[in-house]
């Protein structure tokens, strides 16, 4: 059994460099990105189903135009940047959970952000197309399958681990903690810095100023109180995270000096 898992371990291992980011980084892909977007569209649907009958998704008018502007604007340079995302079913589903501070998109396009990030951040149409901005980065540089695909090597290698020892649960303790350090942390910091770069260029070629991007970061860590320690997170501290795009923001700013809108793609809004 334990040689079939470390076959089944190397295999993965040897197409970790079958796949590259668009910033040019090689990726870990044990999962195609196809299967990942099929895989989140059942998740995403799941997950919408149970808000809607929990009475969470948003409807008001005034906030549903709000996010499908910007974020259609975010999905029109995206499509012109990757032409194969304009097959995917881009929607959002605003969700009303006041205390909680979070956005993401899945594989595929579909995308969620929650009420408490934009109400208790205050945020402007610029540093909301921020947040937009890098969630959708994160479905075009397929972090959604890396993410899979460092999820089915970890799985494999605690089973391993514990196949070799007589205490299980000490062994899956420090083998979850060595493979979140060894290859979860490195790996999704990486990511969060790729989504940083590609989601400000969205934002500034769809007509929203890159300079947001170092208010939204600084509201955050007001909001975090400091936040994680950066070596034990797998997001950059908003403090670094402030200043690296701080320095990107002239560059990305040269895209689109007058700031001109971009198009409103027809996203769909969940309801």
């Amino acid at each position: 059994m334990f040689k079939k898992l470390l076959i089944v371990a190397l295999i993965t291992i040897g197409v970790i460099s079958c796949a590259t980011s668009p910033t040019g980084r090689s990726q870990f892909m044990a999962i195609s990105p196809e299967k990942a977007i099929s895989e989140s569209e059942k998740a995403y649907l799941s997950t919408v189903n149970e808000l809607d009958q929990k009475d969470q998704l948003v409807n008001d008018p005034q906030l549903v135009s709000r996010v499908r502007n910007i974020t259609g604007r975010l999905v029109t340079e995206a499509i012109r940047m990757y032409p194969k995302s304009q097959r995917w079913k881009w929607s959002v589903a605003i969700i009303d959970d006041p205390e909680t501070l979070n956005a993401w998109c899945m594989a595929g396009g579909r995308m969620a952000i929650y009420t408490g990030i934009i109400t208790k951040l205050n945020l402007t149409d610029d540093e909301l197309a921020q947040i937009m901005g890098h969630e959708i980065a994160h479905a075009l540089a397929n972090h959604t399958a890396e993410r899979m695909s460092r999820a089915m090597l970890i799985n494999a290698g605690l089973i391993a681990a514990a196949k070799l020892s007589e205490n299980n649960q000490m062994v899956l303790g420090g083998s979850a903690l060595a493979a979140k350090l060894a290859l979860e942390l490195p790996n999704s910091r990486t990511a969060e810095t790729e989504a940083d770069r590609i989601g400000t260029e969205l934002a500034a070629r769809a007509g929203y100023n890159p300079k947001a991007a170092v208010t939204l970061w600084g509201k955050m860590a007001k909001a975090g109180g400091g936040g994680t320690p950066e070596f034990l997170s797998t997001h950059p501290s908003s403090k670094n995270r402030s200043k690296e795009l701080g320095k990107l923001a002239p560059q990305m700013l040269q895209l689109n000096p007058s700031l001109k809108k971009a198009t409103i793609y027809p996203i769909d809004i969940v309801k």
